[in-house]
């Protein structure tokens, strides 16, 4: 166990594809082990052969941020594999649908709104509490959860998604106390915005690649021990809230 010890470890959910993947191949490419949580096995699996093939150490976790079960299995199966965590990157989440107004608030469908924050709000509570033991046994814990400038409730961007956006300002509030209940921790917790990245999540309509999304994303994760706590950002500025 002396090897892997010595090497940090990075739980990444939804790493199979898009901005998830470029995160794990981005840690990866830093030297960490790159635990690659996904629901999908053969896109998991094919995922960490994508990543080995260039060079990373990674091995793939069967992951569903919606069952406490496939949480808590996760959770012992990175502990089996790798003895700790060093880096959560909570990053599965979902758009919720939206076609014949099921996200315009004057005809919102009330099974989206439930539906959505299950993934994007309490899949990471799930999530980031079944991994704090493995985070604890770090030197320097790092979580970072992927939100969206959509949540922002100063800029109101993007286009009326009712259940989407609330989802991610309901991130944003719940991240931050978490950071207040970490502040006397060495576990940095902090908000990363990847902006509008062309990937199957957005119909690849986006300006940015997923490497340009994950950029934040990788900067956060690496913050030194006395980087930023419970903010919220993308990689020019701090965004607002």
């Amino acid at each position: 166990m002396s090897s892997v010890n010595n090497t940090k470890t990075a739980l990444v959910t939804g790493a199979n594809k898009g901005i998830g993947f470029a995160i794990a191949q981005g840690l990866g490419a830093l030297g960490f082990t790159v635990a690659v949580g996904a629901r999908d096995d053969a896109r998991r699996e094919e995922a960490v052969e994508r990543l080995r093939a260039a060079g990373a150490d990674a091995f793939g976790v069967a992951l569903d941020v919606t069952s406490d079960a496939s949480v808590a299995a996760a959770a012992v199966s990175i502990e089996k594999e790798a003895g700790r965590l060093d880096v959560l990157v909570n990053n599965a989440g979902i758009s919720g649908q939206f076609a014949d107004g099921a996200q315009d608030p004057t005809t919102l469908d009330l099974d989206v709104l439930r539906t959505v924050p299950e993934t994007n709000v309490l899949g990471v509570v799930r999530v980031t509490n079944a991994m704090l033991p493995l985070l604890s046994r770090a030197a320097s814990p790092r979580i970072v959860n992927m939100s969206s400038n959509m949540g922002s409730l100063t800029l109101q961007t993007g286009p009326v998604m009712a259940a989407y956006a609330p989802s991610k300002s309901m991130l944003n509030s719940v991240t931050a106390q978490y950071a207040r209940r970490f502040a006397d921790t060495n576990i940095i917790v902090n908000l990363a915005c990847p902006g509008y990245v062309a990937t199957d999540f957005t119909g690849f309509a986006g300006d940015r690649t997923a490497e340009q999304g994950a950029a934040i994303a990788l900067r956060l994760a690496t913050l030194p021990d006395d980087g930023p706590r419970g903010g919220f950002f993308d990689d020019n500025k701090v965004v607002a809230w």
